[in-house]
């Protein structure tokens, strides 16, 4: 009776369940440029992160899309808040390090 190949110490099979697995059918697609470009303004990322909220609420995207909108989201919010960040610091600056309440005049 022919024996059964034995395992190679140090390797595991391949699994594609296993994200790590570069060979991996189901592994993690490359960040594409269109996940990091910034927007032009802090306004036009707000209004691209409300569409984007929008369209993933909806539950009416296709799975591949929801991932890249759910990246791209993620970072839309990270960015908008980093320039809402430094805005305030600018304020602060200007404001001799105290924080003052804006009020219409």
């Amino acid at each position: 009776m022919p024996k059964a190949p034995s395992p190679v110490v140090g390797t595991a099979p391949a699994n594609p369940a296993n994200p790590v697995d570069p060979t991996s059918a189901t592994a993690m697609p490359a960040v594409s440029s269109a996940d990091v470009a910034p927007p032009a303004s802090y306004e036009a990322g707000l209004q691209e992160l409300e569409r984007l909220v929008g369209e993933l609420e909806s539950g009416q995207l296709p799975l591949d899309r929801l991932l890249d909108s759910y990246r791209r989201g993620a970072f839309l919010l990270t960015h908008c808040r980093e320039r809402l960040q430094a805005v305030e610091d600018q304020i602060k600056v200007l404001d001799a390090g105290t924080l003052k309440t804006w009020s219409p005049e």
